[in-house]
This record gives structure tokens, C-alpha cells and sequence, in this order.
């Protein structure tokens, strides 16, 4: 029975169906191409156990499979303001529909959650217990509450009609097949960088994130799903903690192109903190991030610099 990957063509979803297809599982890769590009899954269609699904999650679909990603969802901001009320449609009628698939045909389903459910956070670093401090008619809402609320769904399936679910909790991740568009801070500022523009700043840089290499997020997704200990939610991130201006300097070091950092208002509702406590992970696959900011970058820099000169 083939796996289905819902957003299968957006950035994580590209690199899990990859990872999937080259061991040899049956994958079905369904996208919408709204931030998803063809390009990024165009070379899987070369195997026999790939095939591609046009198609919005928002809308009802029927297909056999036994194991469901769902991935489907804008995840940086620049997308998901965009249309702020399709996002909440993805996030919760995508559920629906996904929930209601794994419970006709039996598939087990893992949920690509996120950090952003612990909004602007008062516990640092943050464990899976941690409730978030969120507001629920901000800019940032159609993401965070989306989510939160697909959560509930999740979990009222799994009690309800013993769903059998996983759940994850993604922080800040980056990687080759980003956009150039893409409005998070890695590929904002490597873009940037290699363009000679200055690295917009917002606020004066001392709020933390983590950055996360696309490969290990993906072992660990991969992982939770092979596992049946636990439901979750479990933190997925990389708990190396760096600040904005951190992360900024660090990318100039790498592409010197004469630019310079400069400063702008921060946005309304933008974490100061962001750092995962990744303890039950470790437990229960004894999963760690093994690939560290700087190498990240040195794998990332010449995919954006390729797509920029192209």
C-alpha cells in the first residue's frame, strides 16, 4: 500500500518523498502548487513508485494508502498572511479530510504541527507540556490557531475513533528547495546576501531561534512515524539557540558581497524565544540533530546561489 504525502511538492514534503521513494516505498504525492513547485519532485517522476496528485486538501479525496504526512499548509509567514483564511481552511478542513481518509482505509497519520503553537513563549526552552501563549486575532493567527486547532482534531480522532496518529511539533527549518521568496529568515538573508542587498533586520536581532537542517528533520519525522510508544506531540528542532543577529552575521561570513545589516520595526507578535526541548525525542528514537548551523549553511548557500544566477 503506497504512502500518501499531503503538500508532497513544498519544501520538507519534497525531501521526505525523496527520502521515500529511494527506499523504495510506494509514495503519492499530493499538492496544490500554491508554495509547493513541481520542480522540486519533477526528477521523482522517473520511478515507478512516485506519482503526483494535483489537488487542495481542502477538497474531499479518496485514495488507498496506509500511512498519511500531512504537510499540507503555508509555513512561512509571507504565504500564509497571504490568503489568511485559506490557511485556516488547510490547516482544519485539510485535517478533516486527512483524519477522515485514515479512518476509512486504517493508515496511520502524522501531523506536521509547529512551533508556533507555543506563540510568543513564557517557559524557554519549551516542552511538549507547555500550552503557549498565542494570541487568536493577530496577523500571525490563521497559522498559529490553524494549527493548534488541527491538533485538537488529531487528538479527538485518536480518542474517539482510535485513530492511529503521530504528531510533531516542527521549529525553524532550512535547506536546500526553499524559495527565494520563501520570507523566512535563512533563505531571506542567504538570498539577500548573495544579491549584495542588506540583511533586513527586524527589531534590533536579540530574539533566538534554532535552525534545524532539513535532513535531520526529516530522520526525525520519519522516525516518529516508525515508532509506537507514543502519539506525541513531540518537539522536532535542533536545540542549539542563536539569535537573529547571530544567524546574520554568520551568513555575511559566508557570502561577501559587501552587504550590511540594517534594522526594522518588528513585526506584531514575533517570538523573542524560540528553542525546543527536544528530551522525549531523544527517548524515544534517540533522535539528535547532527548537522550544526555552520555546515548548514555551506549546504544551503549554493542551491540559493544557483537559482539566483539561473
Amino acid at each position: 500500500m503506497p504512502t500518501l504525502v499531503t503538500g508532497g511538492a513544498g519544501f520538507l514534503g519534497s525531501h521526505l518523498c525523496e527520502r521515500l521513494v529511494k527506499q523504495g516505498e510506494e509514495v503519492i504525492c499530493l499538492d496544490n502548487f500554491f508554495t509547493g513547485r513541481r520542480s522540486n519532485v519533477s526528477h521523482l517522476l522517473d520511478y515507478r513508485n512516485f506519482e503526483i496528485l494535483r489537488h487542495d486538501v481542502v477538497d474531499p479525496f479518496k485514495v488507498e494508502v496506509n500511512r498519511i504526512y500531512n504537510l499540507a499548509c503555508p509555513a512561512s509567514p509571507i504565504h500564509y498572511q497571504y490568503n489568511p483564511i485559506k490557511t485556516v481552511k488547510t490547516s482544519v478542513m485539510g485535517a478533516i479530510n486527512c483524519l477522515g481518509l485514515a479512518k476509512r482505509v486504517g493508515a496511520t497519520i502524522l501531523q506536521a504541527s509547529t512551533s508556533e503553537i507555543y506563540g510568543d513563549p513564557e517557559v524557554h526552552p519549551q516542552p511538549e507540556s507547555y500550552r503557549g501563549n498565542v494570541n487568536p486575532i493577530g496577523l500571525r493567527s490563521c497559522y498559529d490557531e490553524g494549527k493548534r486547532c488541527a491538533e485538537t482534531l488529531f487528538f479527538d480522532y485518536y480518542r474517539e475513533n482510535q485513530v492511529d496518529i503521530r504528531v510533531i511539533r516542527i521549529f525553524n527549518t532550512y535547506g536546500p528547495q526553499m524559495t527565494p521568496d520563501d520570507g523566512r529568515v535563512v533563505s531571506n538573508f542567504i538570498v539577500q546576501a548573495i544579491k549584495g542587498e542588506n540583511l533586513t533586520l527586524y527589531g534590533d536581532g536579540s530574539q533566538t531561534r534554532s535552525f534545524c537542517y532539513v535532513d535531520d528533520m526529516i530522520d526525525g519525522m520519519m522516525g516518529i512515524m516508525e515508532q509506537d510508544e507514543s502519539v506525541g506531540p513531540v518537539n522536532l528542532g535542533n536545540p542549539n539557540e542563536f539569535t537573529i543577529r547571530q544567524l546574520a552575521e554568520a551568513v555575511l561570513q559566508k557570502v561577501d558581497t559587501g552587504s550590511k545589516i540594517v534594522e526594522e520595526s518588528l513585526p506584531a507578535d514575533d517570538p523573542t524565544q524560540r528553542k525546543p526541548d527536544i528530551g522525549l525525542a531523544r527517548k524515544l528514537m534517540d533522535w539528535e540533530p547532527k548537522v550544526q548551523l555552520t555546515e548548514g549553511l555551506d549546504r544551503t548557500i549554493p542551491y540559493f546561489r544557483d537559482i539566483i544566477q539561473s
